[in-house]
């Protein structure tokens, strides 16, 4: 992986859960690492252990992702480093309320870090992945992308926003050798979700996912795109309503047709 991305890894959201399980795999294949969260004394934790563990460079940064120049501050910590794999984790529902019981900057924060800084952030990073051929970007989703859903209605519309964006991205950028994936959560066990239920006074799903399974799969299928659906083969429909073929196969099919016309 670290031939075909590296050498540098950039994970936003990268302090708990699934951000931290893609950190420790990517460091295990001599990934050099970009960390960013909110919180800047787990990530300094993080750094060591990996620096520790396997000897990779870490350079962190606290950035909070609602910000409106978060991405701006992503690529100036980046700095000249080449940043081959983008992994943009963040994007949690924090609120836990319907869209009228929820302040409205509330929200307006929840959009500014899952829709702009993802754009942005894409914007910024795969420019000089498709000058030189190569890199990948993964857009850590939720099955709430699949359709609107009381009390995280907010979210579930910036998911779905990431979702075709990412699509749509894929094959933009697929002729330039840079692999694209949406990849597509169900209930995964990481603080921010448990922290959620005690909140809404909830007891904790017993079927949730463990994060370094849902990393694991997620990079195994990174060069697969646009689409990984967690827990489901890639010709599997299950939650998804189509499976993730079936999607790569309406994206294509549609891009030869808008290539023919404007041919």
């Amino acid at each position: 992986m670290r031939e075909r991305y590296g050498p540098w890894a950039l994970v936003a959201g990268a302090s708990e859960g699934t951000g931290a399980a893609f950190a420790r795999q990517l460091a295990a294949e001599g990934f050099d690492l970009i960390l960013i969260a909110r919180r800047e004394g787990p990530l300094e934790e993080l750094a060591g252990e990996l620096t520790h563990d396997h000897g990779v460079a870490c350079v962190t940064g606290s950035i909070d992702l609602a910000l409106p120049d978060a991405a701006d501050r992503m690529a100036e910590l980046a700095g000249g480093r080449e940043v081959g794999l983008l992994i943009l984790n963040a994007g949690a529902d924090s609120v836990g309320a319907r869209f009228l019981d929820g302040g409205l900057e509330n929200w307006e924060a929840l959009v500014t870090r899952n829709v702009m800084t993802v754009m942005r952030a894409c914007h910024r990073f795969a420019q000089p992945m498709r000058e030189r051929g190569r890199g990948g970007i993964m857009l850590v989703g939720s099955g709430a992308c699949y359709g609107g859903l009381p009390g995280i209605a907010a979210y579930s519309g910036s998911k779905a926003f990431d979702l075709v964006f990412g699509e749509a991205l894929w094959v933009e950028l697929k002729p330039y050798g840079v692999d694209v994936l949406n990849l597509i959560l169900g209930r995964t066990d990481t603080p921010a979700h448990r922290e959620l239920m005690e909140r809404m006074g909830r007891p904790f799903p017993t079927d949730c996912a463990a994060p370094e399974d849902v990393a694991a799969m997620g990079l195994a299928r990174m060069a697969q795109g646009p689409v990984c659906n967690w827990g489901l083969a890639d010709e599997d429909v299950g939650y998804a309503g189509t499976s993730a073929a079936m999607r790569r196969a309406r994206i294509v099919q549609i891009a030869a047709a808008m290539a023919g016309q404007e041919a």
